[in-house]
């Protein structure tokens, strides 16, 4: 098998016809099994090689393989095959604020910012009740393009309240986190978020920034920072490729104190 002597093998595994479990999501468990299992780079036995090896057609290995490639646990690679790729970015939401750069450190991915756009504009209404301003009040506009290993990864574009944060403009944003900037410059550390997330297709100007086909999956996400008192300090809108990042999100029952 030309996949299975690179990688685990997939010859113990078989596929069971008596369960109600359709074949091709079957066959998806165990090709998920197998590249959990492998290395970067390994190659999947090609679909005809599946076929007999399962007893299942050329369509149900396909249907199986291309669930896989779209959730960005395969490759393929035009005249060569199907590659088991990188895994995705767990962006883990535990109840606690961490920048992105740090978060990634942590992941022992090496972070980058570009920013691709700073400057002061004054709030749409969209913006404006986000952070509990006046239509047409000044804010600082921030777009920035996030990359793990040379990787673009994340969209992100801010926008904050510049009568809050005077000479934010001069500040290094490439170099440092938006969060430490706040809180060590202006003594505002965000204290919580509230975040909205949503799937979205890409359109063409997220597509060409992160390296991806107009129309693939993003993970839209709208992010409210507030400060102790209260008072909104940042309205972002993420935009995160869906093949290389994917959210953990940890709930705690709240208990009902007696009345």
């Amino acid at each position: 098998m030309s996949g299975a002597a690179a990688g685990p093998s997939l010859t113990d595994k078989r596929i069971n016809k008596d369960v109600p479990v359709p074949l091709y999501y079957q066959l998806k468990e165990i090709l998920l099994e197998y590249i959990q299992n492998a290395q970067l780079g390994v190659p999947i036995p090609p679909e005809l090689e599946l076929c007999e090896l399962f007893g299942i057609s050329r369509p149900t290995v396909r249907q199986a393989v291309n669930e896989l490639v779209v959730e960005g646990y395969l490759e393929r690679q035009k005249g060569r095959g199907t590659f088991v790729t990188r895994p995705k970015i767990i962006r883990e939401y535990h109840f606690a604020l961490q920048s992105f750069n740090d978060e990634m450190k942590q992941k022992g991915l090496s972070p980058s910012t570009q920013v691709l756009e700073f400057a002061t504009v004054h709030a749409d209404d969209r913006v404006a009740e986000k952070l509990q301003l006046n239509r047409g009040s000044e804010v600082v506009k921030l777009r920035r393009l996030r990359s793990t290993n040379g990787e673009p990864v994340l969209i992100v574009l801010t926008y904050l309240p510049s009568k809050r944060f005077p000479g934010l403009l001069s500040k290094d944003l490439e170099q440092n986190s938006l969060y430490t900037t706040l809180a060590e410059d202006y003594d505002a550390p965000v204290e919580r978020t509230v975040r909205t997330l949503e799937a979205r297709p890409a359109g063409e100007y997220e597509a060409e920034l992160l390296r991806i086909t107009k129309g693939a999956p993003v993970q839209y996400i709208e992010t409210v920072a507030y400060l102790a008192d209260g008072i909104p300090a940042e309205f972002s809108i993420g935009s995160y490729r869906g093949d290389r990042n994917k959210f953990t999100f940890e709930l705690t029952r709240r208990e009902t104190l007696p009345s």
